[in-house]
């Protein structure tokens, strides 16, 4: 997959730019959510159907962060993953925008006549809720009529799964909640983080459970505090294990920030400086505080029995 990084103005001189009459799916995409597969497999069919490549638009930073809201800093799926997984469903090309005050403030008009007409699009798909141009006053149904039948427009409808619109609000309100199980269900997948192994202060070595800690390597939507059965792959390998995420209460260091820290189950190698993916396959139990280091100890055996039997 080709990743074309743009910003406007668009500078049509750079050959880079030129893909020819394409199919592109727009939206931001954070999560690559079942509904977000929904739309950007509408361009893959719409693609093939008319012979074309099919690509997506997305943008950088997250809008809504540009705009004031912080919390979308943190993201579900940080852009690294989220070109990996473009790429495994068979895009061809994703252009990046970045997302700054000046794109901010284009009108409508303006955003289809010098981004996308300028790229030549044939087709564009985006979700009902789409919106773009200044304060979001763009919606798919003006997207249609500034298209000047330039490019044909088509737009999906919400994906509903349960009776619940999937949406990456609701993910996030569900990571926040510790449903793991309907994150999962949501994304199509499990929930993962990353980052490189790191070393820490080997406490959970003087336990018997040895941890790799892990310092995420992006900005991640943090699940609430917890011990989580987990997947995790490294050095070519994917292990089962528990993780705990949070600030370690029992041993009161006044650190706020939370840490991440994994025990592989039948895991012995060396691997600080290694890059771990960690995949969270159930919510076992909130983090608290122990009264003494045995009660820490006799409660991570239980939960190591747990995640055995839920993986």
């Amino acid at each position: 997959m080709r990743i074309i990084p743009i910003s406007y103005p668009i500078n049509m001189d750079d050959l880079d730019l030129i893909v020819g009459e394409q199919v592109v799916a727009i939206g931001d995409f954070d999560g690559v959510h079942l509904g977000h597969q929904e739309v950007i497999g509408r361009a893959l069919r719409t693609a093939k159907k008319l012979g074309l490549k099919a690509s997506i638009m997305t943008f950088h930073p997250h809008p809504r962060a540009v705009m004031g809201q912080d919390k979308y800093t943190d993201l579900i799926t940080p852009m690294s993953k989220k070109m990996k997984m473009f790429e495994s469903l068979g895009v061809n090309h994703t252009y990046i925008v970045t997302f700054d005050a000046s794109l901010m403030r284009l009108s409508p008009e303006h955003f289809v006549d010098q981004v996308l007409d300028r790229l030549g699009v044939e087709s564009v798909i985006c979700g009902f809720d789409f919106t773009f141009g200044f304060q979001g006053k763009g919606t798919p149904d003006s997207l249609c009529e500034l298209s000047h039948g330039k490019f044909s427009v088509e737009v999906v409808r919400p994906f509903h799964m349960d009776g619940e619109k999937v949406s990456s609000t609701l993910i996030r309100e569900s990571l926040q909640q510790g449903d793991i199980e309907t994150v999962t269900r949501l994304l199509g997948r499990p929930y993962s983080i990353s980052g490189i192994v790191v070393d820490g202060e080997k406490r959970g070595r003087t336990l018997g459970f040895p941890t790799a800690n892990i310092q995420l390597d992006e900005s991640y939507v943090i699940p609430t505090n917890g011990v989580y059965a987990i997947k995790a792959s490294v050095k070519g390998e994917t292990y089962k294990g528990v993780m705990n995420i949070g600030v370690k209460p029992t041993f009161t260091t006044g650190e706020l920030k939370p840490s991440f820290e994994a025990h592989l189950f039948d895991f012995s190698e060396q691997i600080y400086g290694e890059h771990m993916n960690v995949e969270l396959i159930a919510f076992l139990r909130p983090e608290r505080k122990f009264s003494s280091l045995d009660d820490l100890v006799a409660q991570i055996k239980l939960d190591v029995e747990k995640a055995k039997n839920k993986l």
